[in-house]
């Protein structure tokens, strides 16, 4: 007799379960990006290429804009300059790619060198 109406009392409220639970997923959810990239839009397009994404170009004071790294210790590393990915040997902006490391990239241009490193978060 207990069990009937524990069944009873599960079969009242079920649909009020049921229609809690569907306005909780219907209800709409904004993501605020503060200005900064949206992680939920791809970074590479469905041709494999990386998508450029408006970061407020004008404000950067370099020509070389290190994006991100790909970096592998005993390994070949890459790195994502200007929108663009690029190794050792790799030109960019008239300048070659000598050296990618865990946090910086250092080019070669006419004998002189020069280091680039990663923009962090909010850098523009």
């Amino acid at each position: 007799m207990l069990i009937n109406k524990a069944k009873y009392i599960f079969l009242l409220f079920l649909p009020a379960i049921l229609c809690a639970s569907v306005t909780l997923a219907e209800s709409d959810f904004v993501y605020n990006s503060k200005a900064k990239r949206n992680p939920f839009i791809p970074l590479v397009g469905s041709d494999g290429r990386l998508i450029k994404l408006d970061k407020g170009e004008s404000n950067r004071t370099s020509d070389l804009w290190i994006d991100g790294i790909i970096y592998d210790k005993h390994g070949v590393s890459y790195a994502i300059v200007n929108s663009k990915v690029v190794g050792v040997g790799d030109y960019s902006v008239a300048y070659q790619v000598l050296k990618v490391e865990d946090n910086k990239v250092i080019f070669i241009k006419d004998g002189k060198t020069r280091e680039e490193k990663i923009n962090q978060e909010g850098d523009k």
